[in-house]
């Protein structure tokens, strides 16, 4: 009913679809081999007494499989699942394989801790980031690149004649129209009324100038020794003088006192609210000389 031998030599020299022919040798794809070669010992199903270790989603499961339960393909294989430890993993091999062949249990462990440094390294892989390489084809890149510059196009287009239909609505080409878009109508009146609020709110500049570039100098006042200030030009009736440049005032002495004052400029009329300043006034005094000292000087 089952012999080991018959089914070999049949695998072995007949067919076998889970045998994969290399150059370096012969390997098996049977998912409960223990190790991956495909020769007597290591093959699962020419052997009636056979374990092995398999792993589903991370968890690692013991296959054990015997000739009692050759007749059942149902419950043909009998699984243990295996902690994370990895010493527990061991002693619970050595439980359940207590009266096994040593090589069946040597190549279960060595299997066991294959799967586990592979475990390892692969939760190291997840933790550390890398580079991920995709490539792209030649035709979706010539495809997105003529898609961008047909957007491009029509986007320059639409702005263009919103722009155009914006500056003839403003100029009253179309005069009184009643089918404009109210989107577009309320969107051109927010950026007017944004334009307007920004002038009212920007606040005058402040300018600071010199007040005395354009001020002149007061004139010379010549000395007039010797010569007598015509009266005629004093109003003794109103104590005022006839230019208001120069006002003459008697006194009980024999000197006059002048007071004239120096011409000014304004300031220039494009500045509103300048002040001008109060004229500044020069005190001139001029001494008289009496006719009869005069001739006595002469003799």
């Amino acid at each position: 009913m089952q012999h080991d031998e018959v089914i070999w030599q049949v695998i072995r020299h007949n067919h076998c679809s889970f045998m994969a022919k290399i150059a370096t040798g012969n390997f098996c794809r049977n998912p409960y081999n223990v190790t991956g070669i495909c020769n007597r010992s290591s093959c699962p199903l020419a052997n009636s007494r056979y374990a092995t270790i398999r792993d589903h989603d991370g968890v690692f499961y013991l296959y054990m499989k015997t000739i009692e339960r050759a007749h059942m393909p149902n419950k043909l294989w009998e699984r243990v699942k295996l902690p994370r430890n990895y010493e527990k993993a061991l002693e619970i091999i050595d439980k359940h394989m207590m009266y096994w062949p040593k090589f069946l249990v040597h190549k279960t462990k060595q299997r066991l801790t294959k799967m586990t440094q592979m475990r390892i390294r692969m939760r190291k892989l997840a933790l550390k980031t890398r580079e991920k390489i995709m490539t792209t084809p030649r035709k979706e890149k010539k495809r997105e690149a003529r898609r961008e510059e047909k957007a491009e196009r029509a986007a320059a287009l639409d702005k263009s004649i919103e722009k155009e239909l914006l500056e003839r609505l403003q100029q009253g080409v179309y005069g009184d129209i009643y089918n404009y878009p109210v989107k577009e109508y309320n969107k051109v009146l927010d950026i007017e009324e944004g334009q307007a609020a920004s002038e009212d709110e920007m606040e005058p500049e402040i300018e600071y100038v010199e007040g005395y570039d354009e001020l002149e100098e007061g004139e010379d006042v010549e000395d007039f020794d010797g010569l007598a200030i015509s009266q005629s030009h004093v109003d003794y009736d109103n104590g005022e003088t006839d230019g208001d440049d120069e006002e003459v005032e008697p006194t009980a002495g024999k000197r006059v006192r002048k007071e004239a004052t120096s011409s000014l400029r304004k300031f220039e009329k494009d500045e509103p609210g300048t002040k001008l300043k109060k004229r500044a006034r020069v005190l001139v005094e001029v001494e008289h000389e009496d006719v009869d000292e005069r001739q006595k000087a002469a003799h």
